[in-house]
């Protein structure tokens, strides 16, 4: 966190046996200012308002949604200058997945720079300025996300769009 890079790995990868409301505390060890602690705290509530009603509860009780609001919860708590969020859908309900996508769209609009890695490419073309298409750990394609999205090529191999214009 010294350089202000936090990652929300793959797996939500929370404390289980701390509590909903320990748990984001444990990302911001490295803050001393305790004023700036409970701002980011009342944020983090904010934002996950279902976390707030389960404090209480142990981290390992929660569903899977609700473990993987925790760990971006934990990691806003460290205050990050760049935010890696690595498979943020990864096994979630649609409506979750909405639910990330709000978040991460209100972290952007707060000026927060976000390193997205999502193999929903939609709901990655959707939330990214600029993407990048990778192929067996290549880059093969970058563009605006707009773009991309446009594309007719990624219409078909990665949206299940037909394809057109050629």
């Amino acid at each position: 966190m010294a350089r202000g890079i936090i990652r929300v790995p793959e797996g939500r990868k929370i404390f289980p046996e701390l509590t909903v409301e320990e748990n984001p505390r444990i990302g911001a060890y490295l803050v001393d200012d305790r004023t700036r602690t409970a701002e980011r705290f009342a944020r983090v509530n904010a934002l996950f308002p279902r976390l707030r009603d389960r404090r209480r509860q142990l981290g390992s009780t929660l569903s899977g949604e609700e473990q993987q609001m925790l760990a971006f919860g934990r990691a806003l708590m460290a205050g990050p200058r760049l935010l890696l969020l690595d498979e943020p859908s990864l096994g979630l309900a649609p409506l979750l997945v909405e639910e990330v996508a709000r978040v991460v769209t209100e972290l952007k609009r707060a000026g927060m720079t976000i390193l997205l890695v999502e193999q929903n490419a939609r709901l990655a073309l959707t939330l990214a300025d600029r993407s990048y298409v990778l192929e067996t750990g290549r880059i093969v394609l970058s563009d605006t996300s707009g773009h991309l999205l446009a594309n007719p090529d990624i219409q078909q191999s990665y949206l299940g769009g037909p394809r057109t214009g050629r």
